[in-house]
C-alpha cells in the first residue's frame, strides 16, 4: 500500500509542478489546434479531408505532447540532482517509473482529444469504432512516453534529449503512414516503416475511422504492446547502468 501512496504523490508532485503550468496547458491546446489547421489548409479539400487527415494529427498531437514533455522534465530533474533522492525511495524502481511516465501518459491522451473535439464540429462521428481507437490512443501515449523516457535517460542536457527526440519524431510523420500511405513509401524504407511503433498505432486509427486496416487489428495491438515492453524495459536498463551503479 505504501508503494502506491509514493506511485500517487510523485504522479500528484509531477502534475503540480509541470503539467498544470498554464504554459503546457496552453501549449497542450495549442499545439493539435495547429497541427490540425495546418494539414486541413494544405490539404485543401475542406471539410471532405477530415477522416483521412484525423488519425494522423491524433498520432502527432499525442507523439509530440508525450515525448517533448518527459523528455524534458526528466533531464531537467537528472540535471538538477532531484531525480537522485527519488531513487532513494524504498518502492520498486519500476513503480518510480511508471509514476514518472504516468503524467506524460495522461498529457499525451489529453492531448489526442483537442483534434477530435476540433472534427466534431465538422464531421459525424458516430462512425467511429471507439473500442479500437481509444485502447490505440492509450497505447500511442504509452509507446510516445517510454520512447521520451528512453530518450531522457540517453542524454545529459535538455537540449540533446529534445535534438534526440527530433531524430526520432520527424522520421515517423513520414514512414509510419500517419497521411500516406506506406504502400507509397519507397520499397526500401518501407521496412524501416515496420520498424517504428507509430505504425502499428496509425494502422488502428485509420481502421478506427475511415478505412480498413493494412493489418490484422490484433497484431497491431500485440506489436505496440510488445514495443512499450521493449522500451520501458531498455530505460531501467539504462537508469541502473548510468544513474545507480
Amino acid at each position: 500500500m505504501k508503494a502506491w501512496i509514493a506511485f500517487w504523490n510523485i504522479l500528484a508532485k509531477d502534475f503540480r509542478a509541470y503539467y498544470l503550468k498554464p504554459p503546457n496547458i496552453s501549449w497542450g491546446l495549442i499545439f493539435p489546434l495547429a497541427w490540425t489547421g495546418m494539414f486541413f489548409i494544405r490539404s485543401g479539400e475542406g471539410v471532405d479531408s477530415v477522416p483521412t487527415l484525423l488519425p494522423g494529427v491524433i498520432a502527432v498531437s499525442v507523439l509530440f505532447g508525450a515525448t517533448s514533455l518527459l523528455s524534458v522534465t526528466v533531464t531537467f530533474e537528472k540535471k538538477g540532482r532531484s531525480f537522485e533522492r527519488l531513487l532513494l525511495a524504498p518502492i520498486p524502481l519500476e513503480l518510480l517509473m511508471l509514476a514518472k511516465t504516468a503524467g506524460a501518459i495522461l498529457f499525451g491522451v489529453a492531448n489526442a482529444f483537442v483534434p477530435i473535439i476540433m472534427a466534431a464540429f465538422l464531421m459525424d462521428l458516430s462512425g467511429i469504432n471507439w473500442a479500437t481507437l481509444i485502447p490505440a490512443i492509450v497505447l500511442i501515449a504509452i509507446s510516445s512516453t517510454f520512447l521520451g523516457l528512453f530518450i531522457a535517460v540517453s542524454v545529459n542536457e535538455v537540449f540533446e534529449a529534445q535534438t534526440f527526440s527530433n531524430f526520432f519524431r520527424f522520421p515517423m510523420l513520414f514512414l509510419c503512414g500517419l497521411f500516406f500511405p506506406i504502400e507509397q513509401i519507397p520499397i526500401w524504407l518501407q521496412p524501416l516503416s515496420y520498424a517504428l511503433p507509430l505504425t502499428y498505432g496509425a494502422d488502428v486509427l485509420h481502421a478506427s475511422i475511415h478505412r480498413p486496416a493494412n493489418l490484422p487489428l490484433a497484431l497491431d495491438f500485440v506489436i505496440l504492446v510488445v514495443f512499450c515492453i521493449l522500451l520501458f524495459a531498455f530505460s531501467l536498463r539504462n537508469v541502473r547502468r548510468k544513474w545507480i551503479t
